[in-house]
């Protein structure tokens, strides 16, 4: 007895779309998304305009080695934090300003700015160092 092989299951093509479309649908459904939010941060109002005295100004410093530089000296993390920490006590409206040489290892620019966002600083801004530019 010779049994016929069928070659072809889905005789018409759009059947196996339909059925390559659902398990497409299922994987996505049955996998979960898994989302990365990144950094929130809460941006001034497009209108506002909020006066920034130079007193109000903490301003820091990053190298290309990744070391925090304040006022010329090199500090590490805890210690700028400290620093921030007693700035914000004297003035709750203290803004906090980094300045990033061009070549720093960027988990070091998100360290900073994940102690930044911690610590709620409601100002805080930074900027890539220009290749003329001294200290601040």
């Amino acid at each position: 007895m010779k049994f016929k092989r069928q070659k072809n299951v889905f005789q018409d093509s759009s059947a196996s779309s339909d059925v390559a479309f659902l398990l497409i649908i299922y994987f996505i459904v049955i996998a979960g998304f898994n989302v990365n939010k990144g950094f929130l941060m809460n941006l001034p109002a497009k209108d506002s305009s909020r006066l920034i005295l130079k007193d109000d100004l903490l301003r820091f410093e990053m190298d290309e080695d990744g070391s925090v530089v304040y006022e010329g000296d090199v500090i590490e993390i805890p210690t700028a934090k400290t620093l921030i920490q007693a700035a914000q006590e004297n003035n709750p409206d203290i803004a906090v300003i980094i300045t990033i040489d061009g070549q720093a290892h960027w988990q070091n620019v998100v360290n900073f700015v994940e102690l930044a966002q911690d610590m709620k600083i409601d100002s805080f801004s930074f900027s890539m160092k220009k290749d003329n530019q001294d200290n601040l």
